[in-house]
């Protein structure tokens, strides 16, 4: 029987895109490493080969997060095999695999932000209607409009001028699994959508075809991943990622007072668990701030007598 790995990849059409290449490219290592031990298709690996696999990869260190998810790809890939038939039995059921300590995601703080969003901005308000005041335009409406909904990257990459409604102020993102959500975006972050929509049609000139996409590139092309990841690097002190933007909308609204629920809503969480660690988040900066900034944790009232 053959791996059928482009099979399996198109059947994943409700994940992420990220999702979708990450669980593609561990199933064909786990096929090239099948190959090597001698087995011709997936039908010939039962459990104990799996847990072999999986143990190999622990023998060469791979971080327990990794471990987690290529088991998570070889439970979708075997659980698809099965459901069409090809296999009877499924060697990845009730397979336990340790899942990766979890780490708090990094919250960039409001010094960094301001610098973010003030860089993004340099020209991108100028009335003037190059090809360089576009690209200026459309970088400052990324970035602020990252931190202004939260929105993943591939979800920003992924707007189409249809789910911008700037008069309601509001876009409609299609997020993981296929969700949509509708988050709403404030004044500032529909200023720079606006300035960018204005001058969006330089990047189109001479194309038959345009994009239907929000933000394209130099070629009137769809925007992709790494150029909003080199963007958002190049606009930090510290090449920031653009998912810790995401973080800080999230925290940052839990650190003012907003109920977790809205925020799962906003974030398009299918559960609430995935939306609980930004409370653990505000927790630690709320502990921080504490210790820095009450007198007796700061050892300002050291030496004073109480009357």
């Amino acid at each position: 029987m053959e791996w059928d790995v482009e099979g399996f990849a198109r059947a994943l059409h409700d994940r992420s895109g990220a999702t979708r290449t990450a669980y593609r490219r561990d199933v064909e290592h786990f096929a090239e490493w099948c190959g090597r031990m001698g087995l011709g298709g997936p039908e010939e690996a039962d459990r104990l080969v799996v847990r072999r696999y999986l143990a190999h990869l622990a023998t060469r260190r791979y971080a327990r997060a990794t471990l987690a998810r290529r088991a998570a790809a070889l439970r979708a890939y075997f659980g698809w095999l099965v459901r069409r038939g090809r296999l009877s039995q499924d060697p990845t059921a009730r397979l336990l695999v340790p899942a990766g300590p979890r780490r708090l995601p990094r919250v960039l703080d409001r010094r960094e932000l301001a610098v973010m969003l003030d860089r993004a901005a340099e020209g991108g308000d100028a009335a003037a209607s190059s090809v360089p005041d576009a690209v200026a335009a459309r970088d400052a409406a990324i970035v602020e409009l990252l931190y202004a909904a939260g929105l993943r990257v591939g979800e920003l990459c992924g707007l189409d001028l249809v789910d911008v409604d700037l008069a309601a102020g509001v876009v409609q993102v299609k997020g993981k699994g296929g969700r949509a959500r509708v988050v709403p975006i404030h004044q500032l972050c529909r200023t720079r959508l606006e300035a960018w929509l204005a001058r969006r049609s330089l990047l189109l000139a001479g194309d038959a075809r345009p994009e239907a996409a929000v933000f394209v590139n130099r070629h009137g092309r769809r925007l992709g991943p790494r150029d909003v990841h080199r963007l958002v690097a190049r606009v930090s002190d510290r090449r920031a990622h653009p998912h810790e933007l995401r973080h800080s909308f999230a925290t940052h609204l839990l650190d003012n007072g907003a109920d977790l629920r809205v925020v799962q809503e906003l974030l398009g969480h299918a559960s609430i668990r995935s939306t609980q660690v930004y409370t653990h988040v505000s927790k630690e900066r709320l502990v921080a701030v504490h210790g820095a900034t009450h007198p007796r944790a700061a050892g300002a009232g050291e030496g004073r007598q109480d009357a």
